[in-house]
């Protein structure tokens, strides 16, 4: 394990946020062109982490960072191996080109600047997410993934569909991210340790926990919301709300396969259980089906896309809790191919969509001479999806066979999943790069042609990246998946498949999927046909649940909120003094503290008993007071009361403080009550007034029962002498008061100074609101003074 240079890469961490704050003002000085400016950011975070690869092909870990909150053992800290490289490479490399890409889809929108920052910010909180080696970082930053991805999906804010998708998704996966957090909790409960290179050596004693099972649940509620696997699947299509740039981002390389990154990067200590090796299988294997059949029924080339994302995603849940020898290889080499794949394929889409105006399958055909580029693109990407040669897709769908294949039956069930799943993403795979590309030219919206650098750039890149790293296949293992499948396996691992046939199971099984996808393709209307018919029948779906679940949380809130909250003040103050009452009463019941009851000393002077006599002439006057104005200045006699005590018992200062506060109090309710349009008299029926009364005079027992309690404790000096002994020597003050309230207790003391100003200036308000209704009404009266009064 090496330690990296912190301040560098701190830097380079937060490059996007910075390169965010300046987007919108670059983009107002340079348009879209701003774009090329804005992809050096992604670029040289790529070029940074690149500088690692060395050190990671060696198996080595590097970690870095600084103590963020040293008392409570959290840090900002980062650990890089060769799963978070991995991450980091795809996340910075494919932002980059989806920078340039934004630049020329959204050229001349009017938001183009916000959208550039968002964009920047998503990419940021992505990046911290999969370097993210303490616990905290790791969460904050993968709840900021939703918060900007919220931002992103909900974009175009005018529409209703972007709204409810942008919702959609904050809610799956802002609850997922709650689930992860007590997982955490639970996790650091179990090792104690709150950082992920430490835990990773911890496998052993969180397996063995009685409370395994719990935080095993826990990650998976917050992986699974947000990788989209069934039933929490629907959030991820309908974000295809968001603009092209946003959906390929999205689902090649960041927000989407977070899930499977926490189930990676979990895997040494989670996995290897029946648990493990049962739940993950299960759903990630239904989520293929699923998002397959979904796909096939589609006419949109983006939710044609998103389906088979989610189905991807699936694929890779099911290979990370397969448990097999290359399962992990299987895993890493996919959600590699995956995001080149893919974050093309979704470009393409876009491209169509910006240049023939239409996004429809059906509405689409004889674009490859219009759109030449756009065509070799789109074949190479599909060709990789499709898992044949000479595209990295045909090394993870070979290896997926070697780990999926043997003759027990839980191992056949998994390999006909994936014979049925790949199928169908070849199905889509060759759907979305040939038939708009083939077949008779139909008019479509717009006057399609080859779109600008900004566009291509990106989908042919990856295209091309996807088949030399192919070719260089020794290379690539070498450098990226040996080391990645390294870091998930929690062992060294060797990937070493390449592009040459190996004669066996797999490459029959690889057969098998390709006629499979054929015979599909070629009845692809019929099937698409049958599955809607199917859907229809169904009816009912996880997102229409979702629907029905935000319409009856809302019902429940109104409801509930009918029941606690009236909007009646009287019904609030009792249930708080009822609840003063009882937090007063039950301590000193349920542990059997009561006060003894005081003995009235014989000693009393005059002017002692004189101050009590005050007071119960004041608390008689305040109850049968005929007006709410003689009660207010009544009441305001207990606290002078209580003044006049305090500096009778040597206490001037806090004297003068109640002084001043019963003054503030009674002008402030003088002059509030002049405000309220209040009944001359006191309506309420008896049984209220029985239950007013009750309450304050349980109140009232209470604190007196509690005070009684408290003084009756023993002293305990240690305070006293505390500040005795280091009132002149710290703060060089012989008035030990003014000392405790200026220096020892600074900050109260100026919270308290901020109360008194806020009250001087809401009396000062009310006087003038008085003085200025008056002024109205004067002005109403007379139109000779209204000028004047305005």
């Amino acid at each position: 394990m090496s330690a990296a240079a912190p301040g560098t890469t701190f830097i380079i961490l937060m490059l996007p946020f910075l390169a965010a704050l300046i987007a919108p003002w670059l983009t107002r000085r340079l348009g879209h062109n701003a774009a090329w400016l804005l992809a050096l950011a992604p670029l040289a975070i790529f070029i940074h982490f690149l500088g690692f690869s060395a050190e990671v092909a060696n198996r080595e870990i590097v970690t870095g960072g600084f103590k963020w909150v040293p008392s409570y053992n959290v840090s900002f800290s980062w650990l890089i191996d060769g799963l978070s490289l991995t991450f980091v490479l795809l996340i910075s490399g494919i932002g980059a080109l989806i920078m340039l890409y934004s630049g020329g889809y959204l050229k001349g929108h009017e938001n183009l600047g916000r959208f550039f920052s968002f964009m920047l910010l998503f990419m940021g909180a992505m990046l911290g997410l999969v370097v993210s080696d303490s616990f905290l970082m790791l969460f904050v930053f993968w709840e900021l993934t939703s918060i900007t991805s919220f931002l992103l999906i909900g974009f175009d804010h005018t529409r209703e569909a972007s709204r409810r998708a942008a919702l959609q998704a904050l809610v799956v996966t802002g609850g997922g991210g709650l689930a992860l957090l007590a997982g955490l909790l639970v996790i650091w409960n179990i090792t104690g340790v709150t950082q992920l290179s430490l835990l990773l050596i911890l496998g052993d004693d969180l397996r063995l926990s009685p409370f395994y099972l719990l935080a095993l649940l826990l990650v998976l509620g917050g992986a699974f919301s947000k990788s989209a696997q069934f039933p929490l699947h629907f959030w991820l299509p309908n974000a295809m709300e968001a603009p092209t740039p946003v959906s390929a981002f999205l689902h090649s390389a960041t927000m989407v396969k977070a899930g499977v990154y926490l189930l990676m990067r979990l895997n040494p200590v989670l996995g290897d259980t029946v648990w493990w090796e049962t739940i993950l299988p299960v759903f990630g294997g239904t989520t293929l089906i699923v998002g397959t059949l979904l796909a096939i029924r589609q006419t949109d080339l983006k939710l044609m896309l998103a389906y088979t994302t989610v189905s991807s995603l699936g694929l890779l849940v099911m290979l990370t809790g397969f448990g097999s020898d290359y399962a992990i290889s299987a895993a890493v080499l996919y959600l590699v191919a995956h995001s080149l794949f893919k974050g093309a394929l979704f470009m393409v889409a876009g491209l169509i969509d910006h240049e023939a105006g239409t996004r429809d399958v059906t509405k689409l055909g004889g674009l490859r001479t219009a759109m030449p580029i756009t065509f070799i693109a789109a074949m190479g990407a599909a060709i990789s999806m499709g898992g044949l040669p000479p595209f990295f897709g045909f090394l993870a769908k070979e290896e997926v066979y070697y780990a999926l294949w043997a003759t027990d039956p839980w191992s056949l069930i998994f390999t006909l999943v994936a014979i049925i799943g790949n199928g169908l993403m070849f199905v889509i795979g060759f759907a979305v790069a040939i038939k708009p590309f083939f077949g008779p030219k139909v008019e479509t919206p717009k006057h399609a042609h080859e779109g600008p650098v900004l566009l291509w750039l990106g989908p042919l890149t990856l295209t091309i990246v996807a088949l030399i790293a192919a070719i260089l296949s020794p290379f690539t293992h070498q450098m990226i998946s040996s080391p990645m499948a390294s870091a998930v396996a929690g062992t060294p691992e060797t990937v070493t498949i390449s592009l040459i046939p190996h004669i066996g199971a797999a490459l029959a099984l690889s057969l098998v999927t390709v006629v499979f996808g054929v015979l599909v393709y070629l009845k692809l209307d019929q099937a698409r046909a049958a599955i809607d018919r199917v859907l229809i029948a169904i009816g009912w779906g996880p997102d229409r649940g979702f629907d029905q679940f935000i319409s009856g949380i809302v019902r429940l809130s109104i409801a509930v909120t009918r029941i606690v909250q009236p909007g009646k003040l009287d019904v609030y103050m009792t249930v708080t003094f009822v609840m003063i009452a009882i937090a007063l009463y039950a301590p000193m019941a349920w542990y059997g503290e009561w006060p003894s009851m005081p003995v009235w000393p014989a000693d009393a002077q005059f002017h002692e008993l004189a101050v009590f006599a005050i007071a119960l002439v004041g608390l008689g006057a305040v109850i049968y007071a005929r007006d709410r104005l003689t009660a207010i200045v009544s009441l305001g006699v207990q606290g002078f009361a209580v003044a006049l005590l305090f500096m009778l018992f040597g206490a001037p200062d806090l004297s003068f403080t109640q002084f001043m506060v019963e003054t503030l109090a009674v002008v402030i309710l003088a002059l509030v009550m002049t405000r309220l349009r209040l009944s001359a008299s006191d309506h309420r029926s008896t049984r209220d007034k029985l239950i007013d009364m009750s309450v304050s005079l349980a109140c009232g027992t209470g604190f007196g029962l509690y005070l009684l309690s408290v003084t009756q404790q023993p002293f305990n000096p240690y305070l006293s002498e505390f500040f005795a002994a280091y009132s002149k020597i710290v703060a060089h003050g012989t008035n030990v008061v003014n000392v405790i309230l200026v220096d020892f207790r600074g900050t109260d003391t100026l919270g308290e100074i901020a109360v008194v100003m806020v009250t001087g200036l809401a009396v000062l308000s009310l006087i003038r609101i008085r003085s200025g209704f008056g002024n109205a009404a004067v002005a109403d009266n007379d139109p000779d003074q209204r000028e004047e009064a305005r």
